[in-house]
């Protein structure tokens, strides 16, 4: 496993907001991986990574912005959007 430390310690630090996001995604599926292999229930990182992310947005960005994002998940599920496997019976 990659150290996690703290961002920009590297001297590597991405760029754009792409390569940020990239980066960001990379570092949680190591974190995920890992908990996943010490016995933790998918449902449960599900669960405990909506409520850090949800904590987060509302303190970058306050209640009602958060909310609001929120309410847009659903038609966005339903889209498609988060489907890994995009083969549907």
């Amino acid at each position: 496993m990659r150290d996690l430390g703290r961002p920009g310690t590297s001297g590597k630090e991405p760029k754009t907001d792409s390569e940020q996001k990239r980066a960001a995604v990379g570092y949680l599926q190591e974190a995920w991986a890992e908990a996943k292999l010490d016995g933790v229930d998918g449902d449960c990182l599900a669960q405990a990574a909506l409520f850090t992310a949800f904590a987060e947005l509302v303190a970058t960005y306050g209640e009602d912005a958060a909310a609001t994002f929120a309410e847009r998940l659903g038609a966005r599920v339903r889209n498609g959007e988060f489907t890994l496997d995009r083969s549907r019976q």
